[in-house]
């Protein structure tokens, strides 16, 4: 992609994260009590949890922890994802920067403040929705542009042409590849559960006063408990981009063997790799061998003697 599509998807991340904490500054400073405007109402309120008040029973330092490090992991996922998406899908890039920017205002109310700001209310028919911000308001955007991208766009993201009729072109490479990149995935996990783990019973034991066995227990189970399954969401992302990875790998040196062994058989083809596969350059040097080939037939073809009458 060009500089200023890049810019414009990173770019977003940044502006939604600006316009949510921009209201929310204006909220602290100017709504004092519960107000109604027609369907729209305003009501000071800071939500412990994530959206909609989701993990605010957890207690408060795993709270903090595990959304703070599941707003880390997202970010690990959606540049993931905006490397292997198809250039052309500006749409779904652009909703999944403002889904990203939406969490990422809320995960930095929880690491400065231990709790969200909400402050907007939806009122009618009897019902009234729980409070909740710009960045949970903005994150339906997102979520409907990539909805649409993924329906109205799933050509451009699974195309019939550029598909590969197995999945797994050379599997033991491939799985070596993936069980690898799973490997170097866990030892970063285990060294961080073990200092992490560490820490908090350390500083547990150092904090409270008497026996600390019933604070370990309420931190530290939810949090080995909250880590394994991080962990275990991490590697399978690991092994998916592993073996999109080395699809990328495998498929062109698989299909330039097959380009090959078709010349050699007289059929006469060009090379054509998918799109986003490596080795791209194995186009030209198809091409230049197609070329020499059949400027050698040519020549042996004139230096064969005519046959005498």
């Amino acid at each position: 992609m060009t500089k200023k599509k890049w810019s414009l998807v990173y770019g977003l991340i940044l502006l939604v994260i600006a316009v949510d904490q921009g209201t929310k500054i204006w909220a602290l400073n100017n709504i004092h009590q519960l107000e109604f405007h027609g369907f729209f109402g305003f009501v000071l309120h800071r939500n412990p949890g994530a959206i909609l008040g989701t993990f605010a029973d957890l207690p408060p330092l795993l709270r903090v922890v595990s959304l703070s490090t599941a707003g880390a992991f997202l970010i690990f996922l959606f540049g993931i994802l905006q490397y292997l998406l198809p250039r052309s899908l500006m749409i779904l890039r652009c909703g999944m920067s403002i889904l990203l920017g939406g969490i990422l205002g809320n995960v930095w109310d929880r690491v400065t403040e231990g709790a969200v700001v909400d402050f907007i209310l939806l009122r009618g028919f009897g019902w009234t929705s729980p409070a909740f911000n710009m960045a949970d308001a903005i994150q339906w955007v997102g979520y409907a542009m990539v909805v649409y991208s993924l329906t109205a766009q799933a050509h451009l993201i699974w195309p019939d042409k550029n598909a590969r009729r197995n999945f797994w072109i050379n599997p033991s490479f491939q799985l070596k590849y993936c069980f690898i990149l799973s490997l170097i995935g866990l030892s970063f996990a285990i060294i961080s559960g073990v200092f992490s783990y560490s820490y908090l019973q350390i500083t547990i034991d150092d904090l409270v006063l008497g026996s600390p066995q019933l604070m370990e227990r309420r931190f530290l189970i939810p949090f080995f408990q909250t880590y394994l399954v991080m962990t275990f969401v991490f590697l399978l992302a690991l092994f998916v981009l592993g073996r999109v990875l080395s699809h990328r790998i495998a498929g062109p040196i698989y299909a330039f063997e097959k380009f090959l062994e078709d010349l050699l058989e007289g059929k006469d083809r060009d090379l054509r790799l998918r799109a986003g596969d490596e080795f791209k350059h194995l186009e030209e040097v198809a091409e230049k061998i197609k070329i020499k080939l059949e400027e050698a037939r040519q020549i042996k073809k004139e230096e064969t003697p005519a046959p005498l009458d």
